[in-house]
């Protein structure tokens, strides 16, 4: 026999494809096919019509096109015998929907079919229509459909019920023919016929409120007995699962009592009694059980208030919460989210149990569960107590928000206006507003979901005053709060006299920390109006994995660098350039341990070799990590050894021209940074201004030849060099910066890092924007004091930001080549 042949049989066909090695040879074997059906069918060729239409069946679940076979369909459903209607309809079903205009030319067939003697062709034309029926077929049929639900048969019953789902989806209006059948169909013995007559009644009360009345005053009652005898039911082998007679229809049964009971008490009360016998008598220790038990909790939650069936209900869930399968503890954390709006003190009970879901390793458990965390919280047990890690946490989050900053700041005024006893509260509200004090002002960054607020500059001041002036208020809040007012003070001029006068209050405190801060925020406002928007700008954007990391290894929280406001970046916008020290030094956490032959990866870093240091003659081992960080920012020694930290050796020029000096950290302690006497030579005194002036270089001092200490295919940075007679060790640096592309550098940023035995200064930069191809340079001076004159060179690591078009570019260097004798 030809294998493609129309007489060829169908486990041939499947045999040819799934030998087919590729793709193209199993399109080859279906275009044959496809050719000898269409030949056939062109033919009229009878004797092998099922077989063809069996073999198009597979192609067409394979993906291939058989619309070319769709009438081969109706002319089997036509035929007389049982085997070419089976095949016709189950066709019928594969090939064609209801949107097929062809599905009109069998109505006539199945109708014949309907009223067919035969009770099994009668079932296939039952199981087509509830398939494929369209809204038009459905209005033709609906009464063949609805006399047999009265069959003799209780499969053709069964059939019937579920052909009327598809009919009533289709055509509502259809629904009140369905009533009284339906009605019979619940006091049906067998178990298939009952749980489709459940579910068509079901489907009847969604669509028809008139059908809802009807079964709520007729069928409550039976469908309670029902239940009832199917909980107390002897054990039945056809029906059990799990030791649980026919969970199915215990289910269904549920679930239409839930729609029954729902808005009407007296239904309600009937089922009472054997909901709470189903809660109660049903093993949760299989899923055939927890499945039953979790639509009587559906239900009774559903249905009018009984306040024991709500707790029973609820403790259920709270059983679930402990089940170890996954699903069953989300679906009981969804339920119990549901459960806290209608009685959330017996959802109290079970928060240890919810609280221990916050910790499950399932992201989606973890997060249903913090959900319903927060929906528990209330006045009766959120408390006054927050760890100092979760308020921190929060301004690093509110930091990395950038557009939600608006809102973050609105709605923290208005919750501080509302109350004002949770310390907690207080410093993150105080925070936000001396950060983002002009949205508040503006309204900026209004969302749809919030309620307009008006807010002017005085009423911002007056509740950072407030806070001030609580008496509950602790140190660390007070000193925020004079933070913030700082920085109002730059945001809002208009306020700035006012601002002067609140902060000059604690200038006589008996608390050292709010005494000095007062005295030198004064003196800032007062007398230092040139640095003071430069000093109180934004804070950078917080990275909370440095944060944490920071507080882990017990860094000093007070250094800081001063680049995030040089920059200028937009808050909520993390650059390179606003990275903290640790990266522009290239350090991170994950640097390996020195070795242990004594080497420090400062060497590699800054390319000098730097004996272990010593200590009474004793060697000690270099410090991994931030420590080592510290050591060659010269930031000081140990806490054990001195409790005043120095100011570190990194500095970067600003926009304006002006000295830069470490950012105000409110995350910090309560203590403000001291600096060394070293140091505090480098910094303008905040309180008088009289700080001793750097040297000028000498006129007549040695002369040391120039360097390009840094070049790029777009910049080029030149280094002049001075000394002072009589002090060798300190060597003043002129350098000049030079565009050497076609294209305008704007936000211009120098920074500059060395190691322990040199200490660096910075002074203002000559400007922030660098002309295109060599038409005008920045120049940047530099002090450098070499304690290790004459057995150490000079060496320097070097960032150097700014934008081009809008764009940000970041270069980066180190700098070796410095003369000898320096």
């Amino acid at each position: 026999m030809n294998p493609f042949s129309s007489g060829t049989r169908l486990r041939d066909m499947i045999r040819a494809i799934r030998a087919c090695k590729t793709a193209a040879e199993e399109r080859a074997v279906v275009r044959k096919e496809c050719a000898a059906i269409r030949a056939a069918i062109n033919e009229n060729d009878q004797d092998y019509r099922h077989r063809n239409l069996a073999k198009l069946m597979f192609i067409h679940m394979l993906g291939y096109p058989t619309h070319f076979g769709q009438m081969e369909c109706l002319k089997l459903i036509a035929s007389p015998g049982f085997p070419e209607k089976r095949i016709g309809y189950l066709g019928l079903m594969l090939l064609l929907d209801e949107r097929q205009e062809v599905l009109m030319l069998v109505t006539n067939s199945v109708k014949q079919d309907l009223n067919h003697t035969n009770q099994y062709i009668v079932g296939l034309a039952l199981c087509a229509l509830g398939n494929i029926c369209s809204a038009e077929m459905a209005r033709d049929l609906a009464p063949e459909v609805e006399r047999l639900l009265q069959f003799r048969d209780p499969n053709i019953r069964k059939k019937a019920a579920l052909c009327s789902i598809r009919i009533i989806k289709k055509v509502p209006d259809l629904a009140e023919n369905f009533i009284n059948p339906v009605a019979a169909l619940l006091k049906e013995k067998h178990h298939g016929v009952l749980i489709t007559g459940v579910q068509l009644c079901t489907d009847l009360c969604k669509v028809s409120p008139e059908a809802l009345e009807y079964f709520r005053k007729k069928c409550t009652d039976g469908l309670v007995r029902t239940l009832r005898d199917l909980v107390n039911s002897p054990y039945a082998p056809e029906y059990d699962i799990a030791g649980i007679t026919d969970p199915f229809l215990h289910i269904r049964l549920l679930k239409l009592l839930r729609v029954l009971g729902r808005g009407d008490a007296d239904a309600s009360d009937s089922m009472n009694d054997i909901l709470a016998q189903v809660a109660t008598k049903t093993e949760s220790n299989k899923n055939a059980g927890n499945a039953i038990l979790y639509e009587c909790v559906e239900t009774i939650m559903s249905i009018e208030d009984n306040g024991g069936l709500r707790v029973l209900a609820i403790n259920i869930l709270g059983r679930f919460l402990s089940n170890r399968d996954n699903n069953i503890r989300y679906v009981a954390l969804n339920m119990l989210m549901r459960a806290i709006t209608v009685d959330a003190q017996a959802v109290q009970r079970h928060r240890a149990t919810i609280l221990e879901c916050v910790k499950d390793s399932d992201a989606s458990i973890r997060k249903r569960a913090l959900e319903l965390v927060y929906l528990l919280v209330n006045e009766s047990n959120a408390g006054n107590f927050v760890k100092d890690e979760v308020w921190h946490a929060l301004v690093v989050v509110i930091s990395n928000a950038s557009d939600l900053h608006g809102y973050t700041v609105r709605a923290l005024f208005r919750a501080l206006q509302t109350t004002a006893e949770q310390e907690s509260l207080v410093r993150v509200a105080v925070w936000c507003i001396g950060e983002y004090g002009d949205l508040l002002v503006s309204n900026a960054g209004m969302l749809n979901v919030e309620d307009p607020i008006t807010v002017t500059e005085s009423d911002a001041v007056d509740i950072v005053e407030s806070a001030i002036k609580r008496h509950a208020s602790d140190l660390t809040t007070k000193s925020m709060a004079l933070i913030a007012l700082l920085k109002l003070s730059s945001r809002f001029p208009s306020c700035s006299r006012r601002i002067k006068d609140i902060v000059v209050q604690h200038k006589g405190s008996l608390v050292l920390e709010l005494q000095q801060r007062s005295l030198e925020f004064n003196s800032i406002i007062e007398k230092h109006q040139n640095i003071r928007s430069a000093l109180v700008e934004r804070m950078p954007v917080l990275d909370e994995a440095t944060f944490g990391g920071r507080r882990a290894s017990s860094l000093p929280n007070t250094v800081s660098t001063s680049s995030g406001t040089a920059v200028k970046l937009p808050n909520g916008v993390a650059k390179p350039s606003a990275a903290p020290l640790v990266d522009l030094l290239d350090l991170s956490d994950d640097v390996p341990a020195p070795s242990s032959s004594g080497g420090d990866f400062l060497q590699d870093l800054l390319g000098v070799n730097l004996p272990p240091a010593t200590q009474s003659g004793t060697n000690q081992t270099p410090k991994a990590g931030t420590d080592v960080l510290l050591d060659l920012l010269s930031i000081g020694s140990t806490p054990a050894q001195d409790n005043n930290l120095s100011t570190p050796d990194i500095l970067s020029s600003g926009q304006d021209n002006k000295p830069i000096i470490a950012s105000l950290d409110v995350l910090a302690a309560p203590s403000l940074t001291h600096t060394t006497s070293s140091t505090a030579s480098n910094m303008m005194d905040l309180l008088d201004g009289l700080g001793p002036a750097p040297p000028k270089p000498a006129e007549n001092g040695p002369a040391y030849p120039s360097i390009v200490a840094f070049e790029s295919s777009s910049l080029r940075l030149t280094f002049n060099f001075s000394k002072q007679p009589g002090n060798p060790q300190t060597t003043m640096i002129s350098g000049s910066f030079t565009n050497l592309s076609s294209n305008l550098f704007t936000d211009f940023v120098f920074q500059a890092a060395v190691p322990k035995f040199l200490q660096l200064h910075l002074d203002p930069a000559s400007g922030n924007s660098l002309p295109a191809s060599g038409n005008g340079t920045i120049t940047q001076s530099l002090k450098v004091t070499n304690s290790q004159h004459g057995k150490k060179p000079l060496v320097m690591r070097l960032r150097i930001a700014y934008k081009v078009d809008g764009k940000d570019v970041l270069e980066e260097g180190q700098i070796n080549n410095f003369p000898r004798d320096l």
